[in-house]
C-alpha cells in the first residue's frame, strides 16, 4: 500500500511538474515553487537537462510512477526495486546538476528524488 502512495505522490508532483513546463511560455506565469532566484523549478525544468529524447523528464516521470502502481498491484517486488534502482540514480544525477551546476534548489525536484529514494527503500523492504 505504501509503494501506490509514493506513486500517486510521484505522479502528482510529475504531473504538476509537466503542467509549470507547459506554461513557461506564458510571461505572466510564475510558479508556485519559484520562491526565489536560488530556489526555483523553473531554473531546473528549462535547462538543457530537463530533458531526455526531446521529451520532458517529467513527461517520463509521469510514466515511470503509473508503471510502478501498477506493478505494486500485481506484487512484482523486483521489478519495482530494479526500476527504483534506476530512478535512484537518475536522481543522484540531476540532484548535482541541480545543486552543483545549475546552483539552484527546486523543490518539486528534490520532493520527486526523496520519493524515488522511498520507493527503493521500501520496495527492497518487500
Amino acid at each position: 500500500m505504501l509503494i501506490e502512495i509514493l506513486s500517486v505522490i510521484g505522479f502528482l508532483l510529475s504531473f504538476y511538474a509537466y503542467s509549470v513546463e507547459k506554461k513557461l511560455g506564458n510571461k505572466n506565469y510564475k510558479p508556485v515553487c519559484d520562491i526565489s532566484r536560488n530556489i526555483s523549478c523553473t531554473k531546473a525544468f528549462s535547462s538543457r537537462y530537463g530533458k531526455l529524447l526531446g521529451k520532458s523528464n517529467s513527461f517520463f516521470g509521469m510514466f515511470f510512477y503509473l508503471a510502478i502502481c501498477f506493478l505494486s498491484l500485481l506484487n512484482l517486488a523486483n521489478y519495482i526495486f530494479f526500476l527504483s534502482a534506476f530512478a535512484v540514480v537518475g536522481s543522484f544525477y540531476l540532484a548535482y546538476i541541480s545543486y552543483v551546476k545549475l546552483r539552484t534548489f527546486c523543490l518539486i525536484c528534490t520532493s520527486i528524488y526523496l520519493v524515488n529514494l522511498l520507493l527503493l527503500f521500501f520496495s527492497y523492504k518487500l
